[in-house]
């Protein structure tokens, strides 16, 4: 029996040694096998993904998230959270722009105050938990309100232009070096020497590990924490200035959703959410992982719908991994037969690095062979691009399908991405459709100055681009494929001005603070109103272009304005919310216009709830788009304008519409 155990062991000693060393190898780099399994997959489906530009670009897009959740990092691995990361960049940057453009503050003097800013933000957070005894959820949630809230009064709801100077940090070095990526590498190895080379970053690890020890080992808790949330903000502020000079704007509504990005990050790259582990190489995977998931998916043009699924079981497995990597390392740590410094642990260290080169060897052979395969382009026919500032709204909705449409009766790939409503997004998926090698490229900007720097990009690469519903500012288009909302806004004015009889109190529910179109119908029913005296416009409050928030906002000015007798909302979903706040008044005795036409719009028109809709004809402007699309990509003429007519919609012509 002994010797029979003994021969199983000595057998198992060579191909099984092999075979537990890769699955130790796999199970150790749980973050870093699912990175290698993507760029392979991906490198696969798409010929354009494994180029050097695509490549940079998916650095680019990971290094405003990585920044972010190198700062996270340090909160998590005390066992903390920190959910005001992104409305801290936000309000960083828009204090940057606002004290060296509005205020004239030099631009080192701005720089500074931004991040004092940050670092302000992290201090109040570490103050409210470790001298308030608040949760860190309920503290950071706090300040994610209060930061967003900040950026929106001090902007207006704005974008304000950044520095020359400071954009620079969003352009690249020779040509072709981006520098944002340089700054996350920089980030990354500040944070891998605070963690693991200062006094601070083993307190942090002390404190994740067990708090109550680490207090009665002598650890000042209160101050460490202090600190670490301090540092959080400090790099939220850094990210925060890199996604503004990308976008060379400071947007109050940037970075929304991405502290939840960077804790996902974070959690991808191994640490863990009770404290004690965590390190910023695989922080710093975590992120590129998403960056090649959300770039991958783009270029093969997956529905936009069907990303955030993808996303979402990809961040789950991850995490999966990782758990049984975790499971599997206590296993063999307990079976060890060996210490580290006796011979089997110098033949498992040799073995190791022997496993690792052998692995980079054929990871980097696969990616070669593959990127030479494919050889930097999937080829086809005409292909289409068309990032759309969001698809949570029917207006966009109907514009998507007038597009496709077209692209099917035309015989090209139309590839639809949807920004959310978020620039820095967008600029992404710009990015990537111009590294997809794109015939033309369809853009509906969240923002028109946002917007810029991307489409340049595109103009460099001599890919034509077509601006659809609103312009692109400080960029070359080959057309502008649009309703006039200006004019729009003045045709709402006067509808709803001569069913009062020009005289009354009105509201407003105004769009999404920072987005053209709501800038400009409410440009244009402020310049149409002023020709009526009789009336006085009583609030003006934003929801959003939501119906549920239209619905709220609705019922609260009706507590504060009783005499409230007309209501412009800047688009049908809103309007539709104000509606159902208004119940029976809707229509009989208060008028509600709306904008965009809708179907639910153009319903609520015919029942007689919503008095008028200025209705655009969003699947006509979607067709066009494509049309004129399809016309530069073959180097045909087409005119700089495309107007798409708009009407007003009563209910004496719904049925026409």
């Amino acid at each position: 029996m002994a010797t029979d155990t003994l021969k199983n062991r000595t057998d198992g000693g060579g191909g099984g040694a092999s075979a537990r060393s890769v699955r130790r190898l796999l199970l150790d780099n749980g973050a870093l096998s699912a990175l290698v399994v993507l760029v392979v997959a991906m490198s696969l489906l798409s010929g354009d993904f494994l180029t050097t530009q695509n490549l940079l670009n998916v650095g680019v897009q990971a290094a405003v998230t990585a920044i972010l959740a190198f700062g996270v990092t340090f909160v998590i691995v005390t066992a903390g959270i920190d959910l005001s990361v992104g409305s801290v960049a936000a309000l960083s940057a828009t204090v940057l722009a606002w004290s060296a453009t509005s205020e004239g503050v030099p631009v080192w003097l701005a720089v500074v105050l931004a991040v004092g800013t940050g670092i302000a933000c992290g201090l109040v957070n570490g103050a409210l938990v470790s001298y308030g005894k608040l949760p860190p959820f309920i503290a950071t949630l706090a300040m994610l309100s209060v930061g967003r809230g900040l950026s929106l009064v001090i902007s207006q709801g704005s974008p304000i232009a950044f520095p020359g100077s400071v954009s620079r940090i969003g352009d690249t070095l020779g040509g072709w070096l981006p520098v944002p990526v340089l700054v996350m590498v920089a980030m990354g190895l500040i944070t891998a020497l605070i963690l693991g080379r200062t006094y601070l970053g083993r307190s942090m690890y002390a404190i994740g590990g067990n708090e109550e020890a680490a207090r009665l080992s002598g650890l000042r808790v209160k101050r460490q924490k202090v600190a670490v949330y301090a540092l959080s903000g400090l790099f939220a502020a850094v990210a925060g200035i890199v996604l503004a000079s990308r976008l060379s704007s400071a947007q109050p509504q940037a970075a929304q959703g991405y502290e939840l990005d960077a804790i996902a990050a974070v959690v991808i790259g191994g640490a863990s959410l009770a404290g004690g582990v965590g390190k910023a190489s695989g922080t710093l995977i975590g992120a590129l992982i998403l960056a090649v998931l959300r770039n991958g998916l783009n270029l093969l043009s997956v529905s936009a719908f069907w990303q955030q699924v993808v996303i979402g079981v990809v961040i789950a497995l991850a995490v999966l991994l990782d758990t049984v990597r975790s499971r599997a390392g206590a296993s063999a740590t307990a079976s060890g037969a060996s210490g580290p410094g006796g011979a089997g642990g110098r033949g498992r260290k040799g073995a190791r690095a022997v496993t690792y080169t052998v692995a980079a060897v054929l990871v980097a052979a696969v990616i070669g062979g593959v990127s030479f395969w494919n050889n930097g382009s999937s080829g086809g026919g005409t292909k289409l691009g068309l990032s759309l500032s969001t698809l949570n709204n029917p207006f966009f909705v109907q514009l998507k399908a007038g597009a496709e449409a077209e692209a099917k009766a035309k015989g090209v790939d139309l590839t639809v991405t949807d920004a959310q409503n978020d620039a820095s997004q967008q600029a992404n998926q710009i990015q990537n459709f111009t590294s997809g090698a794109m015939s033309s490229v369809i853009v509906n900007p969240v923002d028109s100055d946002a917007a810029g720097p991307s489409v340049r990009a595109a103009n460099k690469a001599g890919i034509p681009v077509i601006a659809a519903d609103r312009g692109v500012n400080k960029a070359d288009i080959a057309t502008l494929v649009a309703s006039d909302n200006v004019a729009g806004g003045r045709q709402a004015a006067r509808t709803l001005a001569e069913k009062l009889g020009g005289k009354g109190q009105i509201v407003i529910l105004q769009g999404t603070a920072g987005t053209s179109a709501s800038r400009e119908r409410g440009q244009g029913f402020a310049e149409g109103i002023k020709a009526y005296p009789g009336i006085t416009v009583v609030a003006r409050q934003p929801a959003d272009f939501d119906r549920t928030k239209g619905l709220d906002v609705m019922t609260n000015m009706l507590q504060a304005h009783s005499g409230v007798n007309g209501v412009f909302a800047e688009n049908d979903e809103m309007a539709l919310g104000a509606i159902k706040a208004l119940g029976s008044k809707a229509g009989a005795s208060i008028p509600v216009v709306g904008f965009d036409g809708t179907p639910d719009g153009l319903k609520a028109v015919e029942a007689g709830t919503l008095y008028a809709s200025v209705a655009q004809q969003p699947a006509e402007l979607g067709r066009l788009a494509v049309l004129n699309a399809i016309k530069a990509a073959q180097g045909d003429g087409i005119a700089s304008t495309v107007k798409v007519p708009v009407k007003v919609v009563t209910a004496k012509n719904v049925a026409d519409s």
